[in-house]
């Protein structure tokens, strides 16, 4: 009996720690999304989960780790649905829609994008190499996406595949941000009306 306790000792020390983990990467989204990341306190996370400062700091030593695993997390949580379906042309678009859907019902990613987003701008905030990144994959998802709808012949007339993808992403940003001062809007049916005005045929139901 006494090896098997030392035996799973650890990992149930190791559980318990990155449940900790788990629960700290939550309330920093939270924070974030409420205050942004200058703004956000450590000490504030650190109470929203009945820690010390320095009790949290041994998880996350820097403001910067604790930022990287709350981007890593909203990456994994994006990505958790779509990635199974691996659509292609009007598909793409089609998930795209259905993945700012599922994210109405979890506000706290918008707000986390959306706020961070617009501090990021800064070249020298910690999160400004991530959303340049992000947003460049983003573009080139869709310009794939948009090349094959080009193939398939639902382009719509008189704009170019880039022209196409950056409007899409534009419309996405543009529409989050509304959506932050007025929750009651449509994002949704706005982002899919002006997805679907890019392409001759119905987008349909994602």
């Amino acid at each position: 009996m006494g090896e098997i306790a030392r035996a799973r000792g650890p990992r149930g020390e190791y559980a318990k720690s990155a449940r900790r983990r788990e629960e700290i990467v939550d309330a920093a989204m939270q924070v974030f999304s409420e205050s942004g990341f200058r703004d956000g306190s450590l000490r504030d996370i650190a109470e929203r989960v009945g820690m010390t400062h320095a009790g949290m700091r041994h998880h996350f030593p820097t403001k910067a780790a604790l930022l990287a695993a709350v981007l890593r997390r909203r990456d994994e949580t994006a990505l958790e649905k779509g990635a199974s379906a691996r659509p292609r042309g009007v598909g793409v678009l089609r998930e795209w829609v259905a993945a700012t859907r599922r994210n109405i019902d979890r506000p706290a990613l918008i707000d986390l994008e959306v706020t961070l987003a617009a501090e990021a701008i800064v070249t020298e905030h910690p999160a400004h190499p991530y959303f340049v990144e992000t947003y460049a994959r983003a573009e080139q998802l869709l310009v794939r996406a948009f090349r094959e709808i080009q193939a398939d012949g639902v382009l719509a007339p008189q704009i170019t595949v880039t022209q196409a993808a950056r409007v899409v992403l534009a419309a996405t940003v543009g529409l989050q941000q509304l959506w932050m001062w007025d929750r009651d809007r449509d994002l949704v049916g706005e982002l899919e009306f002006a997805v679907g005005s890019l392409i001759t045929v119905p987008l349909g139901q994602a």
